[in-house]
């Protein structure tokens, strides 16, 4: 789905981010969020040593990097749970809120600052490697070692114990933005976590499914409703969840 919309329009938005206890706004195109991409999982493949069919414990909330580790996780053939136990995990992915529970992890274990424009940590948390400081030298396009098949494990939901394939995904994703009436152009507001497939779908999957774009809100409850309507408008929201 990335590849397509690479094809189609690279310099049109894709992911615009806010974090409305931090006043951040970042705004990425398909062309800056695949680079993003393709860094991220050469980090995976060449520096962590992920193996295709490992499980990666993403302990994240919604926020574009968290979108950008989801789609890099695909790429590589790791298998990617969202909320997933960092003890059965074979790497784990954490903010800083997450640091000691992450810490189960017996394998890599990489650390997210969440800070604004993807900034580090002013002191690396002990046992992690920092996200921020090891991706920007990572190359700008990724290879995988063995293709992806469509048919192997991408996805572990909470609460689910059976993988979700790559063209499962796809095809649960294409559903889902039928359901919520994207279609391409579409502008989709949600402030939902990543913590299941409701806000994977609407905060990164369905959007690309149709070729739209999301507007992908943290902390949106700190948002007085005013200026929630005057952001739909500025953003050119055309649906939300």
């Amino acid at each position: 789905m990335l590849d397509a919309a690479l094809r189609g329009d690279p310099g049109r938005p894709l992911v615009t981010f806010y974090d409305d206890a931090t006043g951040e706004r970042v705004e990425l195109s398909v062309a800056t969020f695949a680079n993003w991409v393709a860094k991220t999982a050469n980090l995976l493949q060449d520096e962590l040593n992920a193996q295709p069919g490992d499980r990666l414990a993403l302990l994240l909330p919604a926020h574009w990097q968290t979108a950008v580790w989801v789609l890099a996780g695909f790429a590589t053939g790791v298998v990617v749970a969202p909320g997933g136990d960092p003890a059965a995990a074979d790497l784990v992915v954490s903010g800083p809120d997450t640091l000691e529970a992450a810490l189960a992890c017996r394998g890599e274990r990489v650390a997210l600052a969440l800070r604004p424009l993807g900034g580090r940590f002013p002191q690396p948390p002990a046992g992690f490697v920092d996200y921020a400081v090891e991706v920007p030298g990572q190359g700008d396009r990724f290879v995988p070692y063995a293709p992806v098949a469509p048919d192997a494990p991408a996805l572990v939901l909470p609460g689910e114990d059976t993988p979700l394939t790559g063209a499962e995904v796809v095809t649960r994703a294409r559903a889902s933005a039928a359901a919520l009436g994207l279609d391409r152009g579409a502008r989709l507001l949600s402030g939902l976590p990543f913590d299941g497939w409701d806000g994977l779908a609407a905060g990164l999957l369905a959007p690309l499914a149709a070729d739209a774009s999301v507007v992908l809100c943290r902390h949106l409850d700190q948002l007085p409703a005013e200026r929630l309507a005057q952001r739909k408008d500025a953003e050119r929201v055309t649906a939300s969840v």
